[in-house]
């Protein structure tokens, strides 16, 4: 018996309801923002890489909820702002994903509080 896909509507409804939109500072350079980026979504079971692009990384998963399909994608920006950080934009959608983007987000920001308070010692 062979179950209905879901309609077009229940996958919109579905990705708006886990998108996930952030911005976080890392204070890495590019290549070693996105190769982190990579190892970390790599090693919670996702597909990750560079894109075509230099400054972006792809994330991609399989199946999750109504979604057959997930993917996220994450812009790095060098030398932004007073501090010259590097900012990462990161958007992408899925029940699970959704999650393991905010851990991405929380480490990055634990990193740059430890790194913060070494400069102040």
């Amino acid at each position: 018996m062979n179950a209905q896909p879901p309609s077009r509507a229940d996958l919109e409804a579905e990705m708006q309801r886990t998108s996930f939109q952030r911005k976080a500072v890392s204070y890495s350079d590019l290549p070693e923002t996105a190769e982190h980026a990579i190892g970390f979504f790599k090693s919670r079971g996702y597909r990750a890489g560079r894109t075509g692009r230099p400054n972006q990384v792809f994330v991609r998963g399989g199946r999750e909820g109504v979604l057959p399909v997930v993917h996220a994608e994450l812009l790095i920006q060098t030398n932004v702002g007073k501090g010259k950080v590097t900012m990462v934009t990161i958007s992408g959608a899925g029940e699970r994903l959704s999650g393991v983007l905010q851990e991405y987000v929380d480490e990055l920001r634990e990193e740059g509080r430890r790194i913060r308070q070494q400069r102040q010692t």
